[in-house]
């Protein structure tokens, strides 16, 4: 079935309690006030006083025009109550008394296609990329896991001293936030000096997980590896409940701030440990900044990198699905790449960026954003710009757009895929032009047998366990949206591979531009492709920078270069 190129793209429509008829009016007001506001201003400049007055004119006058002015080419309404600008693809004469949509700004990808279509299905100019991307890349030095070494080399075991209490922290969140919170709470304990129980797994209305721990993580093997450098226990000792009517609730619960300094928490939460023996912390998530002491560092790698191990079960499918996927792409060395594709409706909806799906997305996009965020999208004076989010790269890639940017990239119809997905929004339609171009795709779905995957089917977490293991040793990853998956697994993908997290990443904005190319052909295209694919390649290994992730950077903190020569330059992971 081929997309409809005239299907009209709307956003989602105002909310019942929307703009009254004098707010939906502001037009020649606004002009009139943004006109005499920029003559007071141009006065004023003449006066000794100007820049005193200056800023709140030049405020005036930007909130005026926000309320007029939009990167979608339409009026934007007033400000009081919620509003969202409408976008329309089509170019009848109903449309052209509003001034065009600007470049970029409209999904009209389906159309694109429809025109590339024959130039791709006849393009045989070149091998597949699966056996070269990387060829011509990562000349710079190779990193290698010193997890386990402490400052100058030293890997002594360190003494555990007695306990100051015990710290209980509710982790977050999605599969890899909470594994953020596991790796931050192990070095919060161990700075503190505190035993730490083993984290709880907030049941979020979202992902609507009740996994627990031992549920994802092989609970024995984190306990073992960590025993050295902080206690660890699934219970708080019954003696101490007992002062909290045997009710976690009870307890006191320390709200500490995102990205809060380590320090921090030796100067604030430190003396209440000591005084009640036993705190919460909830929520956990992003409580710890990404800078620390080598040593507060050292433990969130060891975490991370080696105590933090599937349970058995879900590391044993994923083994499984791993060695199907190297089986089946056996014509290429066994090489196969990974696509992590973020289009599930609650994706699609919370982005605010509008498709091709008519009347029927709408609605859906609505009650998906009233299911999961209810009330956040229909505050007065919200502003729904999904023009300008597309323009910002903000728009989640649909998987024809995955299709194209690959086919371009010169991965051919032979490539072997592995899907790493949710329930992708509206599947039947939207996958069939990424099976066209790419017929060897797979997800966990086609690639195990229901048998296998009945246990875990229920469990978002769990299921998102397995396309981690499988996507971690892919030849190539993909990663088309942002979030804590790809950030962690491209962290983890450097550090199994020298440092180089053997990654595309696709420049959304330059894309939002080239698929609302009316003119563009195939060869200007897939140049275009190709440029981008080779700027993934280009930096070979990165090291951390101030506020940056160490999860996603993992050198030099968790990882030394293996140059002899560069030893003495090198940071292990102290």
């Amino acid at each position: 079935m081929k997309p409809n190129s005239t299907s009209m793209q709307q956003s989602p429509p105002e909310s019942p309690t929307g703009t009254s008829p004098s707010q939906r009016r502001p037009n020649k007001q606004a002009a009139l006030g943004q006109r005499m506001a920029c003559m007071l201003l141009s006065i004023l400049i003449r006066r000794q006083g100007a820049f005193l007055f200056a800023p709140l004119i030049y405020i005036t006058c930007m909130l005026l025009y926000m309320g007029t002015v939009s990167f979608d080419g339409r009026g934007g309404g007033g400000l009081v109550g919620p509003t969202v600008v409408v976008v329309n693809n089509n170019n009848n004469s109903n449309t052209n008394k509003h001034p065009p949509a600007a470049s970029g700004s409209v999904y009209r990808s389906p159309q694109i296609y429809d025109k590339l279509r024959p130039e791709i299905d006849s393009d045989n100019s070149s091998a597949d990329a699966i056996s070269t991307i990387w060829k011509s890349s990562y000349k710079g030095s190779v990193w290698r896991p010193c997890v386990n070494m402490s400052a100058g080399g030293n890997t002594s075991v360190p003494v555990l001293t007695a306990s100051n209490g015990y710290i209980c922290v509710e982790a977050n969140g999605g599969l890899n936030q909470q594994r953020s919170s596991i790796c931050n709470a192990v070095a919060v304990a161990a700075y503190l000096n505190a035993t730490l129980v083993i984290p709880n797994f907030h049941h979020h209305s979202i992902w609507k997980d009740p996994s627990k721990f031992k549920d994802i993580y092989d609970e024995e093997f984190f306990v073992k590896t960590l025993e050295n450098d902080v206690r660890i226990v699934d219970k708080i000792p019954g003696y101490l409940m007992e002062r909290f009517d045997n009710n976690a609730s009870n307890i006191f619960n320390f709200r500490v701030k995102a990205w809060s300094p380590v320090h921090y928490y030796r100067e604030h939460v430190l003396p209440k440990l000591l005084e009640e023996k036993v705190i919460r912390i909830s929520p956990f998530a992003n409580r710890l900044s990404f800078d620390a002491p080598p040593a507060v560092q050292r433990l969130r790698c060891l975490t991370n990198h080696l105590a933090l191990r599937f349970s058995n079960p879900l590391l044993t499918l994923g083994e499984i699905l791993v060695a199907r996927m190297k089986e089946r792409s056996a014509n290429d060395g066994g090489k196969y790449l990974s696509v992590h594709l973020r289009f599930e409706e609650d994706m699609v909806a919370f982005s605010c960026c509008v498709y091709d799906g008519g009347e029927q997305e709408i609605k859906d996009m609505n009650e998906a954003r009233e299911r999961g965020w209810k009330g956040k999208f229909t505050k007065p004076g919200r502003v729904i710009r999904p023009g300008a989010n597309r323009l910002n790269g903000k728009c989640p890639l649909t998987p024809l757009e995955v299709g194209l940017m690959l086919r371009g990239m010169g991965f051919n119809k032979t490539t072997h895929i592995y899907l790493a997905s949710g329930k992708i929004y509206n599947s039947e339609k939207n996958m069939e032009p990424l099976l066209e171009m790419f017929p060897n795709l797979l997800t966990k779905d086609r690639l195990a047998s229901a048998e296998e995957l009945a246990p875990f089917k229920s469990y978002s977490s769990r299921m998102a366990a397995i396309d981690y293991t499988v996507c971690l040793h892919s030849e190539v990853f993909l990663t088309t949206q942002g979030g804590n998956f790809p950030h962690f697994l491209m962290g983890h993908r450097r550090y199994l591979y020298g440092g180089h997290s053997k990654t595309i990443r696709p420049d959304k904005r330059k894309l939002a531009l080239l698929f609302d190319n009316p003119n563009i052909g195939w060869r200007t295209f897939k140049q275009q492709m190709l440029k981008m694919r080779s700027h993934s390649g280009a930096k070979g290994y990165e090291i951390k920078r101030p506020n940056d992730s160490l999860y996603t950077f993992p050198s030099p903190d968790c990882m030394c270069r293996s140059n002899k020569t560069d030893n003495s330059k090198s940071h292990p992971a102290a």
